[in-house]
């Protein structure tokens, strides 16, 4: 019962959390998220895990929504560019090295998110991702305002064309789900719906703005009092042809024309640039190098700040990127940078991860997902493309490996995030968080705990 262990330093003063002994829930909560994470109980699981989430809160590191820091970019770009980080597996681990590199770097400016697929794949819902991170901003000692994102809330294509009404319905619960898990940034993507068979890229576009304005104003319907949450829009599909300005306006004027909700638009908008969702794997599963196209990057978030008041342009895809790349982000005005399979790489690639675990691992993967394996793919290209979907079944075995394991790849990922950061130019960044974002403690009920 080590979520037990957690009231001994705090108690419950009508229905919210009071923390009498700041150091001993630190060195409780290591085995309370485990607890938590592997409760077999549904319900039990929620109650825990909420429970949790309102400790750290009452710890200080409080959920919340980057909007006033994108609304400062809109005004006056800072120089640095926000690092969006998906975490797949080992989720505590990492979050807890991005929060130490995080203090010693003084980052402030920082967001965790994960996206509609990956919550399916690594079997991680909102509410456990979000307890997750805070629980490791806690154990850190991390104070100030956390940012966690849905990202790439998609409308999958073949899904709206077959059923609009359902797969729409689903993104909606998907948002409420999130909201409720105390998600303050969420990323709308129906780029999936731009229909280029129309006459005029107004019209191409149409089907995204409208779905985007649709989603958007759900959003602002369901936000707590006193939350603006970031929403994000996207006008180019993630491994398609590059975006152009004449989308990026068709877009945005048909986004404001078909927003009616009080309250504010989009803070950001994502655009393609010639990556690609984890890079591309060439046959004897090495990567192909990447070429970004930084002058398109750098006009359309020119064009978003100038003429539209956003934040600037967001960059997917851009984790498995070459090193000597990222000092482009800042210098061209992006505004985030998201980053997920670079991380997985490290973690799979690590000497100090077991030879028979990763093997154990990947066999799972030819016996679960073999028939997903294309005709064209060498072997190592499909375990490539499919090893991110061994975290989840997983999960446990990869939060059982031993601190002897698990401790020396985290100190590899540790010096890629501090790499990041100094690329990104977000050390320091405290400062301007703290200035333009007010955190909100939105109150959960946990008397029944």
């Amino acid at each position: 019962m080590a979520v037990e262990k957690i009231k001994d330093f705090v108690e419950l003063k009508d229905g919210a959390v009071v923390v009498k002994d700041r150091e001993g829930v630190r060195n409780a909560m290591d085995s309370a998220i485990y607890d938590a994470v592997f409760e077999p109980d549904e319900e039990r699981k929620k109650t825990k895990l909420t429970f949790l989430k309102e400790v750290a809160k009452a710890c200080g590191a409080v959920p919340s929504s980057i909007q006033g820091l994108y609304e400062e970019m809109g005004r006056n770009y800072p120089g640095f560019t926000v690092p969006a980080i998906n975490i797949r597996g080992l989720t505590y681990d990492v979050a807890r090295v991005i929060f130490k590199k995080a203090l010693q770097m003084n980052v402030g400016a920082l967001i965790f998110e994960i996206a509609r697929s990956e919550i399916g794949y690594t079997k991680q819902r909102p509410l456990e991702y979000s307890t997750v991170v805070l629980a490791a901003a806690v154990r850190e000692g991390f104070e100030g305002p956390v940012f966690v994102q849905g990202d790439h809330f998609q409308l999958v294509r073949r899904y709206f064309l077959d059923n609009p009404a359902a797969e729409t319905d689903y993104v909606r619960g998907l948002i409420t789900e999130a909201v409720e898990a105390e998600f303050y940034n969420i990323d709308i993507d129906s780029s999936t719906l731009v229909d280029l068979d129309r006459p005029t890229v107004k019209e191409q576009q149409q089907p995204n703005y409208e779905k985007t304005a649709e989603l958007a104003e759900y959003i602002r319907g369901i936000q707590p009092q006193g939350v603006d949450i970031s929403i994000g829009g996207e006008i180019g599909e993630i491994g398609k042809k590059n975006s152009n300005p004449e989308e990026l306006r068709a877009y945005l004027d048909g986004f404001r024309e078909t927003f009616k909700a009080t309250g504010k638009g989009l803070s950001k908008l994502s655009v393609q640039t010639g990556t690609s969702h984890g890079g591309v794997v060439l046959p004897d599963g090495s990567l192909a190098e990447v070429k970004i196209d930084f002058d398109t990057l750098r006009t359309l978030s020119e064009i978003a700040r100038k003429e539209y008041g956003l934040s600037g342009c967001v960059q997917h895809g851009a984790s498995t990127l070459p090193d000597t790349a990222f000092h482009m982000f800042p210098e061209t005005g992006t505004s985030e940078v998201h980053l997920a399979t670079g991380f997985q790489n490290i973690i799979y690639d690590s000497k100090h991860l077991p030879n028979e675990f990763r093997e154990e691992v990947y066999s799972f993967i030819k016996n679960e997902y073999g028939k997903e394996k294309k005709e064209s793919q060498t072997e190592e290209q499909f375990i490539y493309s499919t090893r991110k979907k061994g975290f989840g079944p997983l999960k446990k075995k990869w939060w059982d490996l031993p601190f002897s394991v698990r401790g020396p790849i985290m100190d590899e990922l540790g010096e890629k995030f501090e790499l990041l950061f100094n690329k990104l130019r977000v050390t320091d960044t405290t400062e301007i968080v703290g200035r333009t974002v007010k955190p909100v403690s939105v109150p959960k009920d946990v008397s029944g705990v």
